[in-house]
């Protein structure tokens, strides 16, 4: 609405009349004139700085009743600008219903998510409350659902007693970081996992080759899934022990070695950051008995039955099942001169029931090299005579290995 001012007096209906009669016809010459009207009082006169506009049911009125009083006080102007702003808002101002206001919040917090996800970035979400299968979790307007497979292991490993769903009780109302994996709007789909998150903040800080203590969170048929304790005590990420990793022992069934619960030391021997993935061993924190000579692979300490013979008469030691065809190649390859058996023992425990071949790990010493041969419980020491170095001895014998069937 317009607004004027008026500075001292006021007017009388007779002036307002011809004021209105006079903008009427000289409306473009309004905007930026004085206007004087006669008052009861010396020198009256109030100035106009905008076109003015009465409308037509405020001009109607009696003239017995009408008389507009300018007072020149400063609350009387104050009081009048605030009816006029108050009436043309009101006029001019639509109030969005609050569907709307929900809805553009609604929409406003899917483009946060979208992008948090599409950044791969953390956010903190309060638990509202859970289920049969996880979390119910709130991000501002929206409620998401995070799986209970998807928690942090330090929950469970924190109080192993405790029941998914008391975990979740103590959860409930809680800020917790997840990344968000799956976000769809049209079908109003949002999940959250707590273990993304857990692995962005902790993946970096490993290497392979590091020892960690453990322990077993769950045992598949394929192998066993270790959590791992950090500095802190806690249990932050869940590396896989496969079934040929859990020993040295040949192993039909992990759950007669590892059951849920247990305490072990494992050694991260693959990190796969594209997939989340951390690959751990128990075995080869043991030393691989294959590699070592029969001394190692067969103490002498009186709890096995062991059967050293001398080279002279090796010739008595049956080999094993498939070696003698493994010797009449051996005995073609350039740079092998002789090949016998030395000794054989046997072992309490069986790593395989097929035939393995094994190269030692120390160099020839006076032309002699040594492998190991095992099958079941029984072990072989066959003593090669070579010029060749322990380079040449592995190529050859893979290409005996390739000619026999």
């Amino acid at each position: 609405m317009p607004i004027f001012s008026v500075t001292q007096g006021s007017l009388t209906l007779a002036g307002l009349s011809a004021f209105l009669s006079q903008h009427h016809h000289h409306h473009h010459q309004q905007q930026q004139q004085q206007i004087f009207a006669t008052t009861d009082h010396a020198s009256p006169f109030f100035t106009i700085t905008s076109p003015l506009f009465i409308p037509p049911s405020r001009t109607r009125r009696s003239t017995n009743n009408i008389t507009a009083k300018f007072s020149d006080s400063a609350n009387a102007k104050a009081e009048n600008s605030s009816e006029t702003a108050t009436t043309t808002a009101t006029d001019e101002v639509l109030e969005p219903s609050p569907d709307a206001l929900r809805q553009a919040r609604r929409s406003a917090d899917w483009k946060a998510v979208k992008a948090y996800y599409d950044g791969g970035h953390i956010l903190q979400g309060r638990v509202e409350g859970f289920n049969g299968g996880g979390l119910i979790v709130r991000f501002y307007s929206l409620v998401g659902f995070l799986p209970f497979p998807l928690l942090s292991p330090s929950h469970s490993c924190k109080d192993p007693q405790k029941t998914i769903h008391e975990i979740a009780k103590d959860l409930t109302g809680l800020l917790i970081s997840v990344k968000v994996i799956h976000a769809e709007e049209e079908n109003r789909k949002l999940i959250f996992s707590e273990k993304e998150a857990v692995w962005s903040k902790f993946s970096k800080g490993i290497n392979v080759g590091e020892i960690f203590a453990g322990r077993v969170g769950s045992v598949e048929d394929y192998g066993a899934f270790i959590h791992m304790r950090f500095p802190d005590g806690l249990y932050h990420l869940t590396g896989l022990v496969h079934v040929s990793e859990v020993s040295w022992d040949l192993v039909q069934d992990v759950r007669d070695i590892l059951n849920v619960g247990d305490e072990v030391t494992v050694k991260i021997i693959d990190i796969d950051q594209g997939k989340s993935r951390i690959t751990l061993s128990i075995k080869q924190l043991e030393e691989d008995p294959l590699l070592e000579t029969l001394d190692k692979v067969i103490p002498q300490d009186g709890s096995i039955a062991p059967d050293p013979l001398s080279m002279h008469n090796s010739i008595t030691i049956e080999p094993l099942p498939g070696l003698e065809s493994i010797f009449q190649e051996l005995t073609r390859e350039d740079g092998i001169d002789d090949i016998r058996i030395s000794r054989q023992g046997f072992e309490k425990r069986v790593v395989s029931q097929d035939l393995q071949l094994w190269l030692s790990n120390a160099p020839p010493i006076n032309r002699k090299f040594t492998l190991l041969a095992r099958a079941g419980r029984q072990v072989q020491e066959i003593q090669l005579t070579t010029t060749l170095d322990q380079g040449g001895i592995k190529k050859a014998l893979q290409r005996v290995l390739e000619r026999v069937p």
